[in-house]
C-alpha cells in the first residue's frame, strides 16, 4: 500500500510505489505454513501442491486484474467495478471490509517487523509480568507510526519506495543464492497430497500462504497515477503487478523448497525466513536483509495508516461517516481514524500477542472476500459484453475469469471454515455494524453533490489497497482517446426563496442580569427600531422546586426589577417593549415564548452570567438552535462596554453551499439589506478541496474543483441577479476549501458587520460526531452571526 503524489513514469516506479505489501509477504507466510505440515509429518507430500496452488491463484487473479485495469482507470480499482456492477451496497461492504483490512495490514506488518527485530534481539521474547517485551516495542512503534503519518504523507512516504526496492533486491538475492548453492529445484506436485489423509493439510497449507495475495489489488488503484493515455496507464500498471507478483511467485517456487530444507519451524526464537537467510547469504547480507525487512514492514504499517486516512476522507466526502472522523488536522490529514486504528492495534497486541500468525488468517479472509467480489463483477461485465457481441476470445476470457472467481470464492470459504473460531467470525460482527453505521450517516447526511461523490470515490482509491468508486472522472473509450463524462447530479427540491417574504414584528432578547448578556441589547434595538418590531426581554430562573420556592421568588423579583429598568431605558428610544421571567432553563423558556407569542427573531450573546462561551460549552445558544426554528442573532460579548452605541450593518456576508437548506437565509438577507441599505457579499466554498492543499492532488481532482467552482459561480450569479432586481448591491465570491475557516477569513477581508447562514439543528452525540460549520464559525469569528435553523428533510 503506498501513496503516490506525482505521476508515475514507468512500471518500475509503480512497482516500487505500490508493491511494498505483497513484496513483504514471503518474509512471514512460510512460518505458519511449515509449522502445520512439518509437525504433522506430511511436508514432503503436501508442500509442493500447496505452493503450486497458490502460484496458480496468483496467475489467474493477476490475469483477471488485467481486465479491471483496462475498464476502470480512475484509481478505484476492483471495488469500483464491484460498485458499478452490484450497486451501492457494494460500497458499504467494501468500505467495512477495507477498514478491517487496513487495520489488519497494520497488525500483521508491525507484528512481522518485531519478529524480525526479535530474530536479532532474542531478549524481546522475554516477559515483564505477563507481557512480552516485543509487545511493548510493537505498541510504542505503532504510536510512533501513527504520530508520523498524522504529520503528513511525506514523512512516511519518503522511505517507502527505497524500502520496497530493498526487499525486492533481498528476494532476488535469496533466489540467486538458492540456485547457486542448492541448484534449480521446483517443488514437487505430488498427487498423494490430495488423498483423504493429506487433503486437509494440503488445503490448510494453501490457506496459510494465501497471504501472499494481499495487496495485489493496489496496482488497479494505481492506474490513475501513471502518465500517458488510458491504455498506456493500464499497461504500465499491469507490468508493475507482474514485477511484484512475479517476484513473489518465483520466491515461493525457488526459495520455498530451500526454506523447507534448511529452516526448523519449531524453533520459535527465530523466524524460518531469517534462518534460511543466515544460511544462504554471506555476511553481512543477512543483517542487511533484516534491516531491509524491518524498514519495509514499518513502511507497510505507515501505508496502512495512510490508507485509513484516505478511506476516511473518501467516506466523509460521500457522506458515509460523520465529518468529525474525516476532519483534517493542521497537516491536512485525517488524524482521528489513525489514532482509532492505533488504539485497536495496541489492544489486540495486549490481549492476543504479536505473533503475525494470529492475524494472518483473518487478514487473508477479508482480502479474498474483496477479490471474490471483484471476480464476480468481472464475470458479470464479461457476460453482458458477450451477449452484446459474441466472440471466441470473450468465451476464453470468461473461462479464465470464472476460474479466478471460483478459486477466490473457494479460498474464502475454506479460510472461514478453517479459521472461523480463530477470528474469522469477527467479520460477521464487524461488517454488519460498520454497514449499518455507514447507512445511518448516509441517510442522515443525505446525498453529496456530484463533485463530492466523485472526489470521495477518487480518494477511496488512493494509497493502494482497497479503493472504491466508479468512472466519474475523465476516462477513455478504450483506444486511448480521452472522453469527457458529463455530471448528472440528482435533482434537488426546487428553490422557493425568491417568493418568500419575511417580516420581523416580534424580537425576544435573552437576558440573565449580567453585563455579558446585556450586550445583545444594542443589536436587538437596532433591528427593532428599523423594522418597527416589539421587544420582549426574556429571563429564566432554573431553581423552582417547592423546597427552594422562597429563594426562587426572591430571585424572580430581583430579575423582574432588572428587566423593568432595562425596559424603561429601551422605551425612551420609541420601541415597544415588555418583559417576562419564566421558570426553567432559558432554552425551554424561549421555546415556550416562541410557541405562545410567535417570536420572529431571538437575540442573545455567546456568553452569559458565567462568562463562559455558551456555544463551546453546549449551553443556551446551541440548545436554542436544536429546539427552535426561529432565526437567532448571536452577538459576541466583549469585555469592554459599548455604552449603548448601536452597531452598524453596512456589509453582510451570506454563506451559501448551493443546497436548498442554505437558501433559507436569503429572505432574511434581502430583508436586512433593504432595511439597513446594506451591501451583500455572497460566499460559497467549492465542494471539492483545492488540490494545492490536498494530499490526493491530481489532474482529475483539479478538474473536479474547476467544475465545482463553475457550478457555484453560476449558482451565486443567479442569486445575485434576483437580489439586484430588488435594488440591492451584491458581490459574489467563490473561494477556499474549508468552509468555516473560509467564512471567517472572508468576513474579515470584506469588513463584514454581520455573517448570515443556516444551521442544521443537531444535538447530543449526533452534533459531536457530525460537527457543524455554523458552530465553528460562531467560535472563530468576532462578528455577530445571524443563524437560521433548518430541519433536513427526512426520507
Amino acid at each position: 500500500m503506498a501513496h503516490v503524489s506525482h505521476k508515475l513514469k514507468n512500471s518500475l516506479e509503480g512497482a516500487l510505489a505500490g508493491g511494498g505489501d505483497p513484496a513483504t509477504s514471503p518474509l512471514y507466510v512460510f512460518g505458519p505454513f511449515l509449522r502445520l505440515i512439518v509437525v504433522a509429518g506430511v511436508a514432503q507430500i503436501t508442500f509442493g501442491a500447496s505452493v503450486w496452488m497458490v502460484v496458480l491463484t496468483i496467475a489467474v487473479v493477476s490475469a483477471m486484474y488485467r481486465l479491471v485495469m483496462q475498464w476502470v482507470t480512475d484509481g478505484s480499482g476492483g471495488s469500483g467495478l464491484s460498485e458499478e456492477e452490484f450497486g451501492g451496497w457494494a460500497v458499504k461492504v467494501n468500505a467495512a471490509i477495507t477498514f478491517v483490512e487496513y487495520t489488519l495490514t497494520f497488525l500483521v506488518s508491525m507484528a512481522a517487523m518485531v519478529t524480525f527485530i526479535a530474530d536479532r534481539l532474542p531478549v524481546l521474547n522475554e516477559h515483564i509480568l505477563w507481557i512480552q517485551y516485543r509487545t511493548i516495542v510493537a505498541i510504542l512503534l505503532s504510536v510512533l507510526v501513527g504520530w508520523l503519518v498524522n504529520r503528513g504523507p511525506r514523512i512516511a512516504a519518503r522511505a517507502f519506495g527505497p524500502a520496497t526496492a530493498g526487499v525486492l533486491l533481498l528476494l532476488w538475492a535469496m533466489v540467486i543464492a538458492t540456485i547457486v548453492q542448492q541448484g534449480f529445484h521446483l517443488p514437487d506436485f505430488n498427487l498423494a497430497a490430495f488423498n483423504f489423509d493429506n487433503l486437509g493439510f494440503t488445503i490448510g497449507g494453501y490457506v496459510r500462504i494465501l497471504a501472499v495475495m494481499t495487496g495485489i489489488e493496489v496496482f488497479a488503484n494505481l492506474v490513475a497515477a501513471y502518465s500517458g493515455t488510458e491504455r498506456e496507464k493500464s499497461s504500465k500498471a499491469f507490468r508493475s503487478l507482474l514485477i511484484i507478483m512475479g517476484t513473489t511467485g518465483i520466491t515461493m517456487l525457488i526459495v520455498g523448497p530451500a526454506i523447507l530444507n534448511i529452516a526448523d519451524p519449531t524453533l520459535e526464537e527465530v523466524s524460518v525466513f531469517t534462518q534460511t537467510m543466515d544460511q544462504l547469504l554471506p555476511a553481512p547480507l543477512p543483517l542487511l536483509g533484516t534491516l531491509v525487512g524491518i524498514a519495509v514492514l514499518m513502511s507497510a504499517s505507515a501505508a496502512a495508516s495512510q490508507g485509513i486516512q484516505n478511506l476516511a476522507l473518501g467516506l466523509k466526502e460521500r457522506q458515509y461517516i460523520p465529518p468529525l472522523l474525516g476532519m483534517q488536522n493542521e497537516y491536512e490529514v485525517a488524524d482521528k481514524p489513525v489514532w482509532i486504528q492505533v488504539a485497536i492495534v495496541a489492544v489486540a497486541y495486549l490481549f492476543f500477542g504479536t505473533d503475525e500468525e494470529t492475524y494472518l488468517a483473518i487478514y487473508a479472509a477479508g482480502v479474498f472476500i474483496l477479490l471474490s467480489m471483484t471476480g464476480w463483477a468481472v464475470m458479470k461485465r464479461l457476460l453482458r459484453e458477450l451477449r452484446q457481441d459474441f466472440s471466441i476470445g470473450k468465451v476464453a476470457l470468461i473461462t479464465g475469469t470464472a476460474l479466478a472467481a471460483i478459486l477466490t470464492t473457494t479460498a474464502t470459504v475454506i479460510i472461514f471454515e478453517e479459521r472461523f473460531l480463530e477470528g474469522a467470525w469477527t467479520y460477521f460482527v464487524f461488517i454488519p455494524i460498520l454497514y449499518a453505521f455507514f447507512t445511518y450517516f448516509r441517510n442522515r447526511l443525505g446525498e453529496p453533490t456530484a463533485e463530492m461523490e466523485a472526489l470521495g470515490q477518487f480518494n477511496m482509491g488512493q494509497l493502494g489497497g482497497f479503493g472504491f468508486g466508479q468512472n466519474t472522472v475523465p476516462s477513455s473509450n478504450g483506444n486511448g482517446t480521452e472522453v469527457e463524462i458529463t455530471w448528472q447530479p440528482e435533482p434537488i427540491e426546487e428553490s422557493r426563496w425568491r417568493e418568500e417574504r419575511v417580516v420581523i414584528d416580534h424580537i425576544a432578547v435573552l437576558l440573565d442580569g449580567s453585563t455579558n448578556a446585556a450586550q445583545a441589547l444594542p443589536a436587538a434595538q437596532l433591528v427593532a427600531k428599523t423594522s418597527n418590531a416589539k421587544l420582549t426581554l426574556l429571563s429564566s430562573i432554573k431553581d423552582h422546586t417547592d423546597e427552594l420556592k422562597e429563594s426562587f421568588e426572591a430571585t424572580r423579583q430581583e430579575r423582574e426589577q432588572y428587566l423593568k429598568g432595562v425596559a424603561d431605558e429601551v422605551k425612551e428610544s420609541g420601541i415597544a417593549v415588555e418583559y417576562t421571567v419564566r421558570p426553567g432553563f432559558i432554552a425551554d423558556a424561549t421555546q415556550s415564548l416562541v410557541d405562545e407569542q410567535g417570536v420572529d427573531l431571538i437575540v442573545t450573546t455567546t456568553r452569559g452570567k458565567s462568562g463562559e462561551a455558551h456555544w463551546a460549552r453546549g449551553g443556551a445558544s446551541r440548545k436554542l438552535v436544536q429546539k427552535v426554528a426561529t432565526p437567532l442573532l448571536l452577538v459576541h460579548a466583549v469585555d469592554e462596554q459599548l455604552n449603548g452605541k448601536l452597531p452598524k450593518i453596512d456589509n453582510i456576508l451570506i454563506a451559501l453551499d448551493g443546497s436548498i437548506y442554505s437558501e433559507a437565509v436569503l429572505p432574511y438577507a434581502r430583508a436586512f439589506a433593504k432595511a439597513f441599505n446594506s451591501q451583500l457579499t455572497l460566499l460559497s466554498v467549492p465542494a471539492v478541496p483545492d488540490t494545492r492543499s490536498y494530499r490526493a492532488a491530481s489532474d482529475a481532482v483539479q478538474q473536479l474543483r474547476e467544475r465545482a467552482e463553475v457550478n457555484m459561480k453560476e449558482f451565486l450569479d443567479a442569486v445575485a441577479k434576483s437580489l439586484r432586481e430588488d435594488g440591492i448591491e451584491v458581490n459574489t465570491i467563490v473561494t477556499g476549501d474549508m468552509p468555516a475557516r473560509t467564512i471567517v477569513t472572508t468576513s474579515e477581508e470584506v469588513d463584514a458587520d454581520l455573517v448570515m447562514m443556516t444551521s442544521r439543528g443537531r444535538g447530543g452525540v449526533e452534533l459531536l460526531l457530525m460537527g457543524s460549520v455554523a458552530e465553528r464559525v460562531v467560535q472563530q469569528t468576532a462578528n455577530p452571526v445571524f443563524m437560521v435553523p433548518v430541519q433536513e428533510r427526512q426520507d
